[in-house]
């Protein structure tokens, strides 16, 4: 598809923005390893190979151990399997594991004494020997691994609930702005009750009574949020069509679906595309914030709430606040980094001039 010159003149400015352009290269890199993340974080073998047959347990279904000559007949235990294989030196067999050798879910329990010699219990620290790179949770669970597939689960649920708001909220201003009349009317009076709705409340009153879960948050977001981009593509949307451009458009016969699809829109979607990234910003919040009150994602969904919680119960076990915040305050400037850029590129009003 070849792209506008106009187009094609905003990206190069976007790509000038280093702060914007990489920070949109590591965060989307970031985002993918998170989406195979159960090839890098798993407690089940990326491949085994058994008697001279291979399997991929990764995304397959449980491989029992008897199939592979234990005597229990529930999921294989891979990491321990291995060792065994591994020393037995006259079998071929082997296990090729995962860097994170745990999943999210997977309660992990060791003999760790202190200094008097007492069994510690968990949360665990940091421990290479027992492969917990950024220690365990209160309940043994691998804290990098929860945090992993936490940022996953904020992402998409950001991702997919700004895309489908800002598109329901733009197509709705758009026609609003354009046809008028009583569908401006009704559309505008909705915009000016949900716009005095505490979302924030409204969330937690609904999900105070109905169990939440990623499903449920995601059409409770998506009912207060619906109007999002409404006004703003509205008002564009009043002001293009009394344009020479549309005004030229109709006068050639254009239709109407063209109009609005062919010149309204493009010429109106930097609001779409700057306010993405601020809106991906403030869903990724606003569902960290449920969790950590409690209203958010429960247990044993991983959440950066939930770890937070954890962590801010647990302030003499600094390993567990330290590394969530920290990555979740990386990911937020990225982010904010994106959508700085996009406004200082593609916002016409910068670039504009009048004579």
């Amino acid at each position: 598809m070849k792209l506008h010159p106009s187009t094609l003149q905003k990206i190069r400015r976007f790509k000038s923005i280093r702060r914007g352009y990489y920070s949109l290269i590591l965060l989307t890199a970031f985002i993918i390893f998170t989406c195979l993340a159960e090839l890098f974080v798993n407690s089940r073998a990326l491949l085994v190979k058994y008697e001279g047959k291979f399997y991929f347990p990764t995304y397959g279904a449980p491989i029992m151990g008897t199939e592979l000559g234990e005597d229990y007949p529930y999921e294989v235990k891979y990491r321990e399997l291995k060792k065994k294989w591994e020393a037995d030196k006259s079998s071929d067999n082997f296990i090729i594991m995962p860097i994170i050798k745990f999943n999210a879910y997977e309660n992990n329990f060791y003999d760790l004494k202190d200094q008097e010699g007492y069994k510690i219990a968990p949360p665990y620290p940091p421990s290479f020997h027992h492969g917990h790179y950024l220690g365990t949770d209160r309940n043994g669970r691998d804290i990098l691994a929860r945090l992993i597939y936490a940022i996953r689960v904020a992402m998409v649920f950001a991702l997919l609930l700004s895309l489908i708001t800002i598109a329901i909220g733009s197509s709705i201003g758009l026609c609003m702005g354009y046809w008028g009349g009583i569908l401006d009317l009704t559309g505008y009076r909705l915009l000016e009750i949900f716009s005095a709705i505490p979302m924030l409340y409204s969330i937690i009153f609904v999900t105070s009574i109905v169990k939440p879960s990623i499903v449920v948050l995601f059409f409770v977001f998506l009912f207060f949020n619906w109007m999002t981009g409404l006004a703003d593509m509205r008002h564009l949307t009043f002001a293009a069509k009394a344009r020479e451009y549309v005004l030229s458009a109709r006068a050639l016969g254009s239709g109407k679906r063209r109009i609005l699809f062919k010149h309204i829109l493009p010429n109106n979607m930097y609001v779409v595309i700057t306010a993405l990234p601020f809106l991906i910003y403030n869903h990724i919040t606003v569902l960290t914030s449920l969790s950590y009150l409690g209203f958010g994602l429960q247990e044993p969904t991983p959440s950066i709430g939930l770890l937070i919680q954890q962590g801010a119960s647990s302030f003499q076990k600094p390993w567990i606040i330290t590394s969530v915040v920290t990555l979740l305050i990386i990911i937020l400037v990225m982010v904010t980094f994106i959508g700085e850029s996009l406004r200082e590129a593609f916002d016409p009003k910068k670039y504009s001039q009048y004579e």
